[in-house]
C-alpha cells in the first residue's frame, strides 16, 4: 500500500482488517504515529493512530484537498472472466483513468454478470486496492451495463477510439492527443462482433491498434491505458 485509505465517516476499524495490519505489522506504528493516509474521494494527508485497544484501531484525519487528479479517460472494457477483471479494475485505478464502463458484449460471456465479483461488491474493494497501490485517494467513476449500446450512450469525450485488429487502421502509439478527453474502447478474448464494430464506427469511433499482435484483453487494457495517456502528455 503506498496510502492507505478510509470510506468517509471511518473513523475506526477492527484489529483484523487488513489495513490494520499493514499499519501495524509493514509500518511498525503505534498509537499517537502517524502516517500517509486519506479518505475516498476527499482527499489525503496525515492520518494519526489515537487508539488502539477493545480489538480496534481508532484514527484522527489531517487532509488536504487531493492533488492527484484522475485522468481523462474513459474506458469501455467488455466484461471478461472475473479473475482477468479483476486484474484489469486494479490496474485501471492504479494508473488513474477517470471512468470504467464494463459492458457485456455479443461475443462475451453473459454470465459473467451473476459473478460474486459484482453481486458482492467484489469490484470496489479490488477498485480501493488500485488506488491504494496509485498513491490517491481517488477512485473512477464505474459503470456496469449490459450492453455495448448502454456503453456507447454513456462515455463522453473529444476523441473516441476503438481498438481492433481487424479494421484498427491507425497506431495508437502515433496519435496526438493532448488536452483531449479520451475514451478507448477495448474489446473480449473473442473481439468485437461486426454489428459492434458497425455501432461504434456509426458513432464516431475511429478504428486504432496496438499493434500487429492479437492481446489478451487485460494487457491491452493497460497497454493501451498507458498509451492513450502517453500521447495525452499525461505519463
Amino acid at each position: 500500500m503506498n496510502i492507505v485509505l478510509f470510506s468517509p465517516g471511518e473513523h475506526s476499524i477492527p484489529l483484523s482488517d487488513r489495513r490494520a495490519q499493514h499499519i501495524m505489522k509493514v509500518l511498525h506504528l503505534k498509537e499517537k504515529d502517524d502516517f500517509f493516509g486519506g479518505v475516498v474521494n476527499e482527499g489525503s494527508g496525515r492520518v494519526r493512530i489515537e487508539r488502539i485497544g477493545d480489538g480496534r484501531m481508532e484514527f484522527s484525519f489531517s487532509l488536504e484537498k487531493e492533488r492527484r487528479t484522475l485522468h481523462p479517460l474513459v474506458l469501455i472494457i467488455a466484461q471478461v472472466r472475473p479473475i482477468c477483471m479483476k486484474r484489469i479494475l486494479r490496474e485501471s485505478v492504479s494508473i488513474g483513468v477517470e471512468h470504467l464502463i464494463l459492458p457485456v458484449s455479443d461475443l462475451g460471456e453473459k454470465s459473467y454478470l451473476s459473478s460474486s465479483l459484482y453481486n458482492s461488491n467484489e469490484y470496489m474493494e479490488i477498485m480501493l486496492d488500485g488506488a491504494m497501490q496509485g498513491g490517491s485517494s481517488s477512485l473512477p467513476r464505474i459503470d456496469i451495463v449490459r450492453s455495448v449500446e448502454e456503453a456507447i450512450e454513456i462515455a463522453k469525450g473529444d476523441r473516441l477510439l476503438l481498438l481492433d485488429n481487424h479494421i484498427g487502421a491507425e497506431r495508437l502509439s502515433e496519435m496526438n492527443l493532448p488536452g483531449d478527453r479520451v475514451v478507448l474502447a477495448i474489446g473480449p478474448e473473442r473481439g468485437w462482433s461486426d454489428r459492434e464494430r458497425a455501432l461504434f464506427k456509426n458513432k464516431g469511433y475511429k478504428p486504432t491498434l496496438i499493434g500487429d499482435r492479437i492481446l489478451r484483453t487485460e494487457t491491452a487494457s493497460v497497454a493501451g491505458a498507458a498509451l492513450a495517456l502517453s500521447r495525452m502528455g499525461l505519463l
